[in-house]
């Protein structure tokens, strides 16, 4: 069984729980710099063995991977730190904040032959992964297109300091989920569209970067698809719509999966319409805390499919290069809304040196 260990305790809450109840990974260790955040986590999960210091992790030759959850501006130097101290990573999304990192990271990689894995939950969803498995078995024939939205009612956000800062965008925050939809279905992206603006709420708030924004992606092939996001304006009621959805379009048949709500809908070659939902002991599976706000479930179904991919030998996706397409896709994105003009993600690429 491979030993893993944590590192950042906040969104590393769900991986310990999914660590704990797995069983094809050992949890030997966490770490985080705030002591009380671990002993906190000791006592939660009846876990004594943590650390304040991430080196303790680094040296310890029993440890097979580390998964990282600290915040984005360090995720490049923990991953580096990682791979040179021969382990394998998972990383939370977005991998990197800064692609000038990536081509150091892609060396390194191959150098150690060690693995890594971007760490993104939602296709690891029960509905998610029933969209992925009808899609591949030909239920909805060739895919035409793909939309994606995030929409959340997020202004109690806005009453955190540092959702006011210049730093802080729901681009990066919210959209990295709903684009990598987009891009598990479409990988060739090249090139991107779109709009966004503050909406009065967000002005009112003192918020500086978008709330409301929608694009349009074109791929090598010529498809195109589209995502948006939405984040300081009141939803629909769930029964209507979800915070997160996908749809796919097939030319013949077409599906949709929802989240958090357990729920997948599709119409299939036969023209048969199914809208099916998940029970209690699913929903007890994916979301193990308070309400929504952590989803343990999806964190177990990663860090076994990676588990998996090292000890079978595939390659588990998304893998560090996909990882770094989405964050050029997301700079790509950054670089439409300020200039109102398509942005090719081959130049942002090639801005960095870097080949995918």
């Amino acid at each position: 069984m491979l030993k893993i260990a944590i590192l950042g305790l906040g969104e590393g809450r769900s991986t310990m729980s999914a660590a704990i109840e797995s069983s094809k990974v050992e949890l030997v260790k966490v770490c985080d710099r705030n002591e009380e955040l671990c002993k906190q986590r000791a006592k939660e999960f009846d876990f004594p063995h943590y650390t304040t210091n991430y080196n303790d992790l680094l040296q310890d030759e029993a440890i097979d991977i580390i998964a990282i959850y600290t915040p984005d501006h360090l995720h490049a130097d923990h991953v580096k730190q990682a791979l040179l101290h021969g382990k394998h990573v998972v990383c939370t999304k977005p991998f990197i904040d800064d692609l000038a990192a990536a081509k150091e990271l892609i060396a390194i990689s191959e150098q150690t032959g060690k693995r890594v894995f971007v760490g993104q939950s939602s296709r690891f969803f029960e509905p998610a992964k029933r969209q992925r498995k009808d899609f591949e078995e030909g239920l909805i024939g060739d895919l035409i297109t793909i939309e994606s939205h995030y929409h959340a009612d997020h202004r109690w956000f806005l009453k955190k300091e540092w959702s006011l800062l210049q730093s802080f965008k729901w681009l990066y925050g919210g959209l990295s989920h709903p684009v990598d939809f987009i891009r598990w279905y479409l990988p060739n992206i090249e090139e991107v569209m779109g709009y966004g603006m503050i909406s009065s709420n967000g002005k009112t708030a003192g918020l500086k970067n978008e709330d409301t924004m929608h694009f349009i992606f074109k791929a090598t092939d010529g498809r195109i698809a589209r995502v948006s996001g939405v984040y300081t304006s009141p939803t629909q009621p769930t029964k209507r719509d979800s915070g997160m959805t996908v749809i796919l379009r097939g030319t013949e048949g077409a599906s949709q999966a929802d989240y958090h709500e357990l729920r997948y809908s599709v119409t299939d070659k036969e023209g048969e319409e199914r809208i099916i939902h998940w029970g209690d002991a699913t929903i007890k599976y994916y979301f193990r805390f308070e309400g929504q706000s952590h989803h343990g479930g999806e964190y177990q179904n990663y860090l076994e499919y990676f588990a998996d991919s090292i000890e079978q030998g595939f390659t588990a996706y998304p893998d560090m290069k996909e990882g770094i397409g989405t964050v050029a896709l997301l700079q790509a994105m950054d670089k439409t809304l300020q200039t109102g003009m398509p942005v090719k993600i081959a130049d942002v690429l090639a801005a960095y040196d870097i080949q995918l």
